[in-house]
């Protein structure tokens, strides 16, 4: 995520990232740390440790955005991952009439994936360069 972040800046875009990879890249939080307990409680513990309203965080920064750049990359045995909340990003940015790029292909689930294309992402099948007018 850091090198495409920077690739982004680079080109002159100005980006906002995660708040988790925020937290790992800033040295606040290992990503190891961050794994293990994702996989012994979920996220919700997680976010509350954030204090802050994560979903409805992402809606705000969603709304004051060009895009969104989703990095759909291979995860849980699944091409091209889309998660939930990616998706619910992804939902708020098509409402927000937000251009929304995918950084790889469709991912390869049946659901949502009819929801996903009504959406009309912008596939740049890893070229960044593709990504215009923001």
């Amino acid at each position: 995520m850091r090198d495409i972040a920077d690739k982004l800046k680079e080109m002159g875009h100005k980006i906002e990232m995660p708040l988790t990879a925020q937290k790992i890249l800033s040295g606040e939080l290992t990503l190891e740390e961050f794994k293990k307990e994702k996989t012994e409680q979920g996220d919700a513990p997680f976010r509350r440790k954030l204090q802050e309203d994560v979903i409805r965080r992402y809606y705000n920064i969603i709304k004051t955005l060009d895009a969104v750049l989703i990095i759909n990359k291979d995860k849980k045995g699944i091409k091209n991952y889309i998660g939930a909340n990616t998706f619910l990003e992804i939902a708020f940015a098509h409402v927000l009439n937000k251009k929304i790029y995918l950084l790889n292909d469709l991912p390869e689930f049946d659901y949502p994936l009819d929801e996903l294309k009504a959406m009309t992402p912008i596939v740049l099948n890893g070229d960044l360069n593709k990504i215009t007018g923001t």
